[in-house]
C-alpha cells in the first residue's frame, strides 16, 4: 500500500505534474477536500482514486472549485472520487462534528487554534464566540475549559442547525447557548455587557465587527480573541495598530496579551490571532 499521495500516483503523473500537486488537501471524517491547480484538471479523477487508496477511511474525494465567499463563507466543491456526499462527522479533542462541507465553512486546520483558546478560558468565565458556524470552537470551549456560559452566534441557518446537533452529540448543552442572527443585532439587542471573553474566528469581518466585540464585553473589560490576516513583513502590527485606534474610540484601552501565526492563507498572508486584554 503506497505510504502517500506521491507514491500513490508515481508512474501515473510525470514529476512535473507530481512537484505541482503539494499538499493541498484536507481529511475531514471520511471526506477529502483537494484543491488542484488548472494544469492537474485532466488527471482529478485518477488523483480522487489515489487519494481514497492512501486514507482507506476516506469514502469521497470532493475538489474545491471556488473560493470560500458569500455571506454564509461558502465553496462550490465536485465530487471526483468515491460516493456523492457532503456530510460527515469529524472528531477533534475528545469532540464529534457534524457537518455539511457544501452548506457550512469549516477547517481542520484550526483544531489545535480551539484547544488553546479552550485552555485559556478560567473558570466561571462567559463566552461569547460571535461566528461560530457548526459551533466547533464553542462546543471544544465547554468541553476543555470551564466556562459557565457559551453564547454560540451564528446567521447561516445550516450552521445553526449543525451547532445544535454538536451541542447534542457532545452533551454541553447546560453550557453552550446556540443563537440564529446577525451578531451585531444579538449583542444590541439581548448580550450586551455579558461577556469576560469573545471570540472572533472569521478574519474576514473581525474588523467590521470590532465594536461589537467591545459592546460584548463586560464594562470593567475582558479579553477578545482577534482574527485578521497579517502580511509576511509586517504579521501583527497593522492588525494591533487599527485594534489600538478602534478601543481608543470607545474609550478603552488595548493590550496585547499574545499575537501567533495560525496558518498560511495565500502568498505572504497568514491567519493571524492577537489575543487582547480590553480594558
Amino acid at each position: 500500500m503506497p505510504k502517500n499521495l506521491r507514491e500513490a500516483l508515481k508512474g501515473q503523473l510525470s514529476d512535473e505534474e507530481l512537484k505541482q500537486l503539494g499538499r493541498a488537501f484536507d481529511v475531514i471524517g471520511n471526506i477529502a477536500v483537494v484543491k488542484l491547480p488548472d494544469g492537474l484538471l485532466p488527471k482529478k479523477h485518477l488523483i480522487g482514486e489515489a487519494l481514497m487508496q492512501v486514507h482507506r477511511h476516506v469514502r469521497t474525494v470532493l475538489r474545491q472549485t471556488s473560493a470560500v465567499r458569500g455571506e454564509f463563507r461558502t465553496r462550490e466543491l465536485e465530487l471526483i472520487a468515491g460516493e456523492p456526499e457532503t456530510e460527515t462527522t469529524y472528531h477533534e479533542s475528545g469532540c464529534s462534528f457534524k457537518v455539511d462541507l457544501a452548506k457550512v465553512y469549516f477547517s481542520p486546520r484550526l483544531a489545535h487554534e480551539r484547544l488553546r483558546i479552550a485552555q485559556l478560558v478560567k473558570p466561571g468565565e462567559t463566552v461569547t464566540n460571535l461566528f461560530a458556524g457548526a459551533g466547533c470552537y464553542s462546543v471544544v470551549i465547554a468541553k476543555h475549559g470551564q466556562a459557565s456560559r457559551v453564547y454560540s452566534i451564528d446567521k447561516n441557518p445550516a450552521a445553526f442547525d449543525y451547532m445544535q446537533e454538536n451541542i447534542r452529540i457532545n452533551k454541553v448543552g447546560d453550557r453552550v447557548v446556540p443563537i440564529l442572527g446577525d451578531a451585531r443585532e444579538v449583542i444590541e439587542s439581548r448580550l450586551k455587557g455579558k461577556a469576560d471573553r469573545v471570540l472572533m474566528p472569521l478574519p474576514e469581518l473581525a474588523r467590521e465587527f470590532f465594536d461589537v466585540a467591545l459592546l460584548a464585553l463586560k464594562p470593567e473589560g475582558g479579553v477578545v480573541h482577534f482574527y485578521d490576516f497579517g502580511e509576511e513583513l509586517e504579521l501583527f502590527a497593522p492588525s494591533l495598530k487599527f485594534a489600538r485606534a478602534a478601543a481608543a474610540a470607545k474609550g478603552r484601552k488595548v493590550e496585547l496579551l499574545e499575537s501567533r501565526a495560525i496558518r498560511s492563507y495565500a502568498t505572504r498572508v497568514y491567519h493571524v490571532v492577537l489575543d487582547l486584554k480590553i480594558s
